[in-house]
């Protein structure tokens, strides 16, 4: 079970009035900015109160490369602990009140105590995580060669019946929606039949589908490569969108943005899985080189921001669009509550900043053909400072105006790194 330090509403309460009356000119100075412009920074501070992102329980642990792992201090050790972490982050960020679990590393014992502990916290479940891409202690059959894609009949049972029990347990615990990624693939030219595992894959895919409870959604999530290198089954959108139509309306396509190819325009697959009516959810991350897992917006807040701008956009068309987000990163050298917090304010920042797109002049700039006009107007959106916002947005809810300043005040990795004794061994990869 977690450990018995938390951080009082009266730290916070301190930490903030230090702050306050810095934030409250810094706020009312953007007011007079954004008036200029005849925006209302009441109404954009309301519209981000609605605003939520998921946290990975994977993600409040050290995650590490193909070749190491540093673990750090105060890492949880059981999924009570991981939820610890995540209410710490909402409790500070006050934009992450759901939590994704992975199965079976997050299996509990009774569903209903785990449940009971997340409410505790002040979180919920978001999608469950089905894991078919390792094998576990006491498991039959091996996925070294593929599971729900596998040619051995068997295998893909065994694929199959797991995310069917993450399914049954996912109502236990209230969600509403699985993902499924699968590793499957070919690391050599001829070791599959391209044709025939893409068959596989959706043959077991509709019998996972037909289990689903009214209400759930099913999310296929694409991805170029790792950890089959030459041919992933499930390798980009377009064949992620011909699986989700072919299985039907309550499956959806999950974009991740590091599964694509380097300077790939991710923000015209968010359009065109819009346009399709496919689009379900995000999984943000940033990458330099290909799916590295860096936080989010530390190295393309352009791209964060165009993205969201076919986000806010879509929205306005359709006021029932409402994709599901998380964050889905891997800290290997820095506190993952600290990079998860920093991560969530970065997606916060591009979703406000598309916000302050004039919408109306952007399609006359469009019409007439103005390629310089247009950009720059989303330049100015962009470059826009809404950080006052978002810090008063944190107060208002009851959170910290300086996520990491707070954090890093309150003492909270030490008192972990007492109450959690590091397990022996670093392991390596991502664990």
């Amino acid at each position: 079970m977690a450990g018995t330090f938390s951080i009082t509403p009266d730290f916070l309460a301190e930490h903030n009035r230090a702050l306050r009356a810095d934030l409250e000119a810094d706020y009312a100075h953007l007011a007079k900015q954004l008036a200029r412009a005849k925006l209302d920074i009441e109404e954009l501070t309301d519209k981000l109160q609605r605003f939520a992102l998921a946290i990975p329980s994977w993600g409040v642990g050290t995650g590490g490369t193909r070749f190491a792992r540093f673990p750090g201090p105060g890492e949880p050790r059981d999924v009570f602990e991981k939820l610890a972490d995540c209410g710490t982050i909402q409790q500070l960020c006050r934009a992450t009140p759901a939590v994704s679990l992975h199965i079976p590393w997050d299996e509990p014992k009774d569903a209903g105590v785990l449940r009971a502990a997340a409410e505790a916290q002040g979180l919920r479940f978001d999608a469950m995580n089905s894991n078919t891409f390792q094998d576990q202690p006491g498991q039959k059959h091996s996925y070294k060669f593929g599971s729900l894609t596998h040619t051995d009949a068997a295998v893909r049972a065994q694929a199959i019946a797991h995310n069917l029990h993450v399914i049954e347990l996912g109502q236990r615990l209230g969600s509403t929606s699985i993902t499924v990624w699968v590793g499957d693939g070919a690391n050599f030219p001829g070791q599959a039949n391209h044709r025939a595992a893409l068959e596989r894959y959706l043959e077991s895919l509709r019998a996972i589908y037909r289990a689903l409870p009214p209400g759930w959604v099913m999310y296929l999530e694409h991805k170029l490569y790792e950890p089959a290198f030459y041919a992933t089954v499930n390798n980009d959108w377009g064949t992620s969108y011909w699986c989700a139509r072919e299985l039907g309306p309550q499956c959806r396509c999950l974009v991740d943005l590091g599964h694509h190819a380097p300077n790939t325009n991710i923000e015209m697959i968010v359009a065109r899985l819009v346009q399709l009516g496919k689009l379900g959810g995000f999984h943000f991350n940033d990458s330099k080189y290909g799916d590295d897992d860096l936080d989010s917006g530390s190295i393309n807040p352009f791209q964060l921001f165009l993205v969201f701008n076919e986000l806010v956009d879509a929205a306005q068309r359709d006021p029932a669009f409402a994709p599901a987000y998380m964050l889905d990163q891997s800290h290997n050298v820095t506190d993952p509550i600290e990079s998860l917090m920093s991560s969530a304010g970065e997606v916060q920042r591009a979703f406000a900043q598309a916000l302050l797109v004039d919408r109306a002049r952007l399609a006359e700039l469009q019409q007439q053909n103005d390629a310089l006009a247009a950009h720059r107007l989303l330049k100015q959106a962009f470059q826009t400072d809404v950080a006052p916002v978002l810090a008063m947005l944190r107060l208002r809810a009851g959170g910290a105006i300086d996520p990491l300043a707070a954090f890093r005040q309150s003492g909270y990795r030490a008192a972990k790194a007492s109450e959690r004794p590091a397990a022996a061994g670093h392991g390596s990869g991502i664990v």
